[in-house]
């Protein structure tokens, strides 16, 4: 299994891109979080297998409906253990 954080930066905020996430990754059979910044980015902490995880990370470029992504950037993370899928 892989673990990955995603800093996901644009129009991501009040436009439904957690609730989304969280319905992609679960699809996927990734367990993770979602989670809005102060800054205005998504935090998106994905576990799960390798091939699953690159699905997301492209999704995660386009987003739902009303999105902008502008940036996605990708940061490998040592493997960690989480139950689900959660968004905060």
């Amino acid at each position: 299994m892989a673990a990955v954080r995603f800093f996901v930066k644009g129009r991501v905020q009040g436009v439904f891109y957690r609730a989304s996430t969280r319905e992609q990754a679960m699809a996927l059979g990734l367990s993770g979080y979602a989670k809005n910044l102060d800054d205005g980015r998504v935090e998106v902490m994905a576990i799960g297998a390798a091939p699953c995880i690159e699905k997301l990370e492209r999704w995660l470029w386009q987003g739902p409906t009303g999105a902008r992504v502008d940036e996605v950037l990708r940061e490998v993370c040592e493997e960690i253990e989480l139950v689900g899928f959660r968004t905060h």
